[in-house]
């Protein structure tokens, strides 16, 4: 997909990259990512998928802003309490690069709509912050045949993971968590730089996967912000999967 004279400025930085490049930038601006959840994890997410130059972004959330999110979601503003996030959202896409094209759905994702809101894109990225959410994103990535980006923290813990087919999500957790009921941030506590340094990774994972730069599949990537410290955990199917269990690797 050709770029044009003004996308060649604005991208001069990345272009002149070895690992990227023109056939990297190309790559991405023909991407679409849909991002579940435009909370924590997706307000560094958006910023750096739409700043980047990712072609198309679909941007899924269903609820509005809180006084109590600002001080990790800085997309959202003081006036903007109790507006909607998508929507919110996607008008910051807009209004900083006009060469995405965007999409804001106001929906929260359940069984009857998950599948037409994720189909059709080349990566899902899951930010949300309950369990039951993640497993039915998990469930629909998989019986749809689509890559999952699944990035998380909570406390001063952080994890993100690409996810295709097998291993899934589903193996990583197991079956107990689909109660929407599990603890969250709002119960637990984190600090917005964790989130942000979390986001922003899970960012550079998406943008290394949609270049073609790298295939970061089936590692767990975990953090832990008290101590400064990454590290890697390679992921293992589990035969006994009701969602994936059977698959080929």
């Amino acid at each position: 997909m050709p770029l044009s004279d003004e996308e060649l400025d604005r991208y001069a930085r990345q272009l002149v990259l070895p690992q990227f490049g023109g056939l990297g930038q190309q790559r991405l601006k023909a991407a679409k990512v849909a991002v579940i959840g435009a909370g924590g994890i997706g307000s560094s997410v958006i910023p750096a998928l739409a700043c980047a130059g990712v072609g198309a972004l679909t941007i899924v959330d269903g609820d509005r802003v809180e006084l109590a999110n600002l001080p990790r979601q800085p997309i959202f503003t003081s006036s903007q309490v109790g507006m909607g996030k998508a929507l919110l959202a996607s008008h910051w896409v807009m209004s900083r690069n006009a060469h995405v094209e965007v999409k804001a759905v106001a929906e929260r994702l359940d069984d009857a709509n998950a599948a037409d809101i994720i189909r059709g894109h080349e990566l899902v990225i899951d930010g949300t912050d309950n369990f039951a959410t993640r497993l039915l994103v998990s469930d629909t990535c998989v019986a749809l045949g689509l890559p999952l980006l699944s990035a998380a923290a909570q406390q001063f813990q952080g994890q993100v993971a690409i996810f295709s087919g097998n291993p899934c999500y589903r193996c990583f957790v197991g079956d107990a968590f689909d109660a929407e009921d599990c603890d969250s941030c709002a119960e637990l506590g984190v600090l917005g730089a964790t989130v942000a340094t979390v986001g922003s990774y899970a960012a550079l994972m998406a943008i290394r996967a949609l270049a073609g730069m790298a295939d970061d599949r089936g590692t767990l990537h975990l953090f832990d912000a008290a101590a400064l410290e990454w590290r890697r955990i390679r992921l293992s199917s589990d035969p006994s999967c009701r969602t994936c269990g059977g698959q080929a690797s």
